[in-house]
């Protein structure tokens, strides 16, 4: 994804906004990410009760909490789940495999509409009456 697709037309270093459900978790994500997909696998299935999630793959270095910070539940070996406190909203994953990068729900954003996935993560796990075009 290029900074133009990601950015909004006057801002060459991009700031995006999000929250969880409650407004008591924030952050903020800064330049282009690494890459937005959706992933289908079951872990992001059962972590987020959604037959897929989309997801921002954010540079370690630009992004931040601004707000309270999320619980951490490590869902598996050398993954950890970030969620708010206080509503239970789903806030990012990390992992071992992926060290420079935190990977921030789309769904979260202020303007989701500003990012745009290119890519599908796992989809052999997909769940069979989930119908997509390009995989």
């Amino acid at each position: 994804m290029t900074t133009e697709a990601y950015a909004m037309a006057d801002d060459p270093l991009p700031t995006l906004q999000g929250r969880c459900l409650c407004g008591a978790c924030t952050f903020e994500l800064t330049g282009p990410p690494n890459w937005v997909g959706h992933c289908h696998c079951q872990s992001c299935r059962r972590a987020t009760a959604s037959p897929f999630t989309t997801w921002i793959g954010q540079e370690n270095g630009s992004w931040r909490f601004t707000g309270t910070a999320p619980v951490v539940y490590q869902s598996s070996p050398g993954a950890t789940r970030g969620f708010c406190g206080n509503c239970g909203s789903p806030m990012f994953y990390q992992s071992e495999r992926y060290p420079n990068e935190r990977h921030f729900y789309a769904a979260l954003l202020d303007h989701p509409e500003r990012v745009e996935p290119t890519k599908h993560f796992h989809a052999d796990e997909k769940l069979p009456w989930v119908h997509l075009s390009g995989v």
